[in-house]
């Protein structure tokens, strides 16, 4: 007991004289491959529907401050990281690379991070029954947090796509599927499965977790390059150097994403939970093909939430195939869909129809620009993948029908998207929604606004006559105005 406490003690004394002379948390540059990756997936506006909540002040038991960033020394690191050893089969270390990669989840991308951490409890337990069943360490399923992000629908610059970030080819070589109408690799169960043969196939070739997680990354060719190139050294942190630059970076964040998943609390990161109560859903076989907006129309379910529930359909809409026939749906609304299910299938607008002749006739359905166009003004915090996610269409679409070259957008910016007609009157009733939730009101003592998406100081500021930055701030002392949250109700000026 006493060498191994001096071993964790003479680590913790290295890793500090090598922190006096290199900053830690520029070890990681920002061009890095694993947070241009998190950044991209953060960017598509696929998470931005769902929308999230916190219970920070239920679940902060250490009683720090709301937006403290907690510093720990070398030795308390060192420690951490031997217990998580010492449960594992992978090597985890600490050392210097590992340390931006914490800096990374913990500091840089807090934010990501608590989301990651709310959506968990949706995916990980598909994730371990599969690994339990295939008798693989339970800790690969932190994985997909460094592929994805745990977005289904992610897809990398590359071509790779959904929680496991499988190639085309590859995904077909582990029976994924991928046609006009649905993809497998975005498929939750489907793709798990084949994650857990590809990997387990990796470990056979090189009987070492460590090499098995370079080879998923850049493939067994690489490492093999690597390993012949190092000489015929055997372990990911002696052929690290000659591996692809994202490689490199690859096992270190899936470490730090190992750390920082069991000790998210101690550096004050808590649960952001998706508005959407998935949690509790099933499954049910369909009998003819369907669109979202066929359900969405007849369940009172929005769009957003049929989406994030079937990741596995690219075009919002349901062939009647024999791989791909089955509807994910909150279990509250299952029993309507059954009841109702002949009545949703003849539920069918006019552009339903022509996606049903297309896909009868095996032909990709693409939305066609016709009917008024729906007048965007961009707001603060848009993105155009937000913005083509709300409206049902592809970012290319949206620059081709304003003639834009870039994805910059100013403020003010008017944007013309020609919507389905079905998403068109969806989202202008949820327009309607949200502007009588934004409406102003009071109290008798107070005018009230309660904040909305996009919402920031200036903005609320200038709906307001005769009411200032200053004045809100004055009013909401014990609010956080250089940080909104939704829903939060801010006093707006005295009334009478």
């Amino acid at each position: 007991m006493k060498f191994r406490f001096l071993t964790i003690l003479l680590c913790a004394l290295t890793v500090n004289v090598f922190a006096q002379t290199t900053d830690t948390s520029k070890v990681m540059l920002d061009d890095d491959p694993v947070l241009a990756a998190i950044d991209s997936m953060m960017a598509s506006g696929y998470f931005e529907s769902l929308g999230f909540n916190d219970n920070v002040d239920e679940l902060n038991t250490n009683g720090y401050a709301k937006d403290s960033v907690p510093v720990f020394d070398s030795l308390t690191y060192a420690q951490r990281f031997e217990t998580l050893n010492a449960n594992s089969p992978f090597s985890i270390v600490y050392n210097n690379q590992i340390t931006g990669y914490i800096n990374l989840y913990a500091k840089r991308r807090k934010k990501t991070t608590a989301k990651m951490l709310g959506l968990a409890p949706m995916y990980f337990p598909i994730f371990e029954e599969n690994l339990d069943r295939y008798n693989m360490p339970l800790e690969l399923k932190y994985l997909a947090i460094v592929e994805s992000a745990l977005n289904p629908k992610a897809k990398s610059r590359v071509g790779a796509s959904g929680l496991w970030q499988f190639m085309y080819r590859t995904g077909k070589m582990f029976g994924l599927e991928v046609t006009s109408y649905y993809d497998e690799r975005c498929d939750v169960y489907k793709s798990t499965d084949a994650a857990c043969r590809y990997l387990k196939y990796l470990h056979k070739m090189y009987d070492d977790w460590d090499l098995a997680l370079a080879a998923y990354n850049c493939g067994p060719g690489n490492v093999n390059k690597a390993i012949r190139r190092s000489g015929g050294k055997k372990t990911y942190w002696e052929i690290r150097n000659f591996l692809p630059r994202e490689t490199r970076g690859y096992v270190p964040a899936f470490l730090a994403v190992n750390y920082i998943m069991a000790y998210a609390s101690e550096h004050n990161i808590y649960p952001k939970k998706p508005d959407l109560a998935c949690f509790n859903v099933d499954t049910v076989a369909l009998s003819d093909h369907l669109s979202f907006a066929q359900i969405s129309e007849y369940l009172d379910i929005p769009i957003e939430y049929i989406e994030y529930l079937n990741p596995t359909y690219k075009q919002n809409f349901i062939p009647n195939t024999s791989n791909a026939n089955t509807l994910c749906l909150p279990v509250e609304k299952m029993g309507d869909f059954i009841t109702n299910e002949q009545k949703i299938y003849a539920l069918k607008t006019e552009q339903d129809r022509k996606d049903s002749i297309a896909f009868a006739q095996n032909k990709p359905i693409a939305p066609s620009k016709k009917g008024d166009a729906v007048v965007y003004r961009v707001k603060s915090g848009d993105v155009l993948g937000s913005i083509a996610n709300r409206y049902h269409c592809r970012v290319s679409q949206i620059k081709d029908w304003n003639n834009l070259y870039s994805d910059r957008l100013k403020i003010g910016q008017k944007l013309y998207i020609y919507a389905k007609p079905s998403y068109a009157v969806q989202n202008k009733k949820k327009a309607q929604v949200d502007a009588q939730k934004s409406k102003p009101t009071d109290d008798g003592k107070y005018m009230y606004h309660t904040v909305k998406p996009g919402d920031n100081l200036w903005d609320i500021a200038n709906k307001y006559d005769g009411v200032s930055i200053e004045q809100i701030q004055k009013l909401n002392k014990a609010i956080d105005t250089k940080r909104l949250k939704l829903g939060t109700k801010l006093r707006i000026k005295p009334v009478g």
